[in-house]
């Protein structure tokens, strides 16, 4: 993660959304940033900043001059940071950002900053919709700063409508991608295969895998926090695409085959870890196959194109997945050599492994001279070993 051992300044202001501020804090100090709040008057009527002191255990600055901060009064220190972060932002706070006011430690750390600046308003609707708050967030905008949400929601005026504050876990990676922009993998164009093909035999039944797409999407995020462009081919449509990734969704191996076939010869790097059905039914349906008195019905099969070997482009670097219940290494060398990729990634499904719908992998990495076996981790952080050897090997 981007995160891990980056200055975060976090600029609170007064809006009852301020409890998802804390639960941000939270979460960047578990991702292990060091976070510094700036807390406006406003902020200080609806949450104490002994909270903040208490989760982040850095500097909590509320005026000029507080006595327990060495920050108080040093908004040049704070704005020396990697990034800072006002959740939420009330249509006060964002209107003197965008007419350069520095009447408090926050604006006035705002003007002097030259990192990124994440702000995510919350307020009621109709004051969101109204056309100067519009137009002071244009400028904002205008101005770099990047802008997130708001979302639609149920809001604290007993209403449902645009306003709420953007979740903070979707505000974190925003924040990651933002950090990662230009991360060791930024000149490199990504193509990422994700989730279990589902292929219909009628109108409503469907032949599909355990497969539950998360280390593609993984991948797909792991190698946007660093940098690169990528585009996620998915079948996983139940899971939130990450933020900054371009996404294309499909259901079949037909139409995965297709849009591969695609944009490959745009992308530098191929991680082809979706579990791509082998057959499809040769007759699909139109309508309901009803029961009736019948006791069997036998379905003619086909086979699937095998998208790697479709894949003729020798300057595209192919990494590809293999799930094996026995002779793990072997097999996946196999499969490495006969589709003439450069890299394999072979997962045990066998025995009570923990890979379908898990949020953890244990995995092999083999090239044609090595492989190694990683211990069960996060698929993210399985992502990043993955990417690791990519950069490794990969030449540009």
């Amino acid at each position: 993660m981007n995160i891990k051992n980056k200055n975060i300044v976090l600029g609170v202001t007064g809006s009852i959304a301020c409890y998802k501020s804390a639960m941000l804090a939270s979460l960047l100090v578990q991702k292990g940033a060091n976070v510094d709040v700036i807390m406006t008057s406003g902020a200080q009527k609806f949450i104490h900043p002994s909270t903040f002191r208490g989760i982040t255990r850095g500097n909590v600055v509320t005026d000029w001059f507080d006595g327990n901060s060495s920050l108080g009064a040093d908004h040049i220190a704070l704005s020396q940071k990697d990034a800072v972060v006002i959740a939420p932002a009330t249509a006060n706070t964002i209107a003197k950002m965008a007419h350069g006011f520095s009447d408090d430690p926050l604006t006035c750390t705002v003007l002097a900053t030259t990192g990124p600046i994440i702000v995510a308003p919350a307020m009621e609707t109709h004051m969101y919709q109204n056309f100067i708050v519009q137009e002071n967030i244009q400028k904002l905008k205008e101005n770099g700063m990047i802008i997130v949400g708001p979302e639609k929601g149920y809001l604290a005026s007993g209403e449902t409508g645009v306003g709420r504050m953007t979740e903070p876990q979707d505000i974190l990676h925003h924040l990651n991608g933002i950090l990662g922009e230009n991360g060791d993998l930024s000149r490199l164009r990504i193509l990422v295969t994700a989730g279990g093909t589902r292929e219909k035999i009628d109108a409503v039944r469907i032949l599909a895998n355990r497969s539950s797409g998360k280390m593609g999407h993984a991948v797909a995020t792991a190698a946007r926090d660093r940098g690169a462009k990528v585009t996620l081919i998915t079948a996983a449509n139940h899971l939130e695409v990450p933020m900054g990734v371009e996404a294309i969704h499909v259901e079949s191996a037909m139409e995965m085959c297709e849009k591969v076939k695609e944009h490959a010869s745009q992308n530098d790097i191929l991680v082809m870890a979706a579990a791509v059905a082998d057959w499809r039914a040769q007759d699909v349906r139109d309508n309901k196959m009803k029961k009736g008195k019948q006791q069997t019905w036998n379905i003619e099969m086909i086979r699937n194109p095998d998208i790697l070997m479709e894949i003729v482009n020798e300057d595209i670097f192919k990494v590809g997945f293999a799930a094996e219940t026995e002779d793990i290494i072997e097999n996946a060398l196999q499969k490495l050599v006969s589709k003439k990729l450069n890299l394999i990634v072979a997962n045990d499904i066998s025995g009570e492994n923990p890979t379908f719908n898990s949020d953890e992998n244990e995995v092999y990495i083999i090239t044609r001279e090595k492989g190694k076996k990683l211990p069960l981790m996060s698929k993210y952080d399985v992502a990043n070993k993955i990417l690791d050897k990519i950069k490794q090997m990969f030449k540009k």
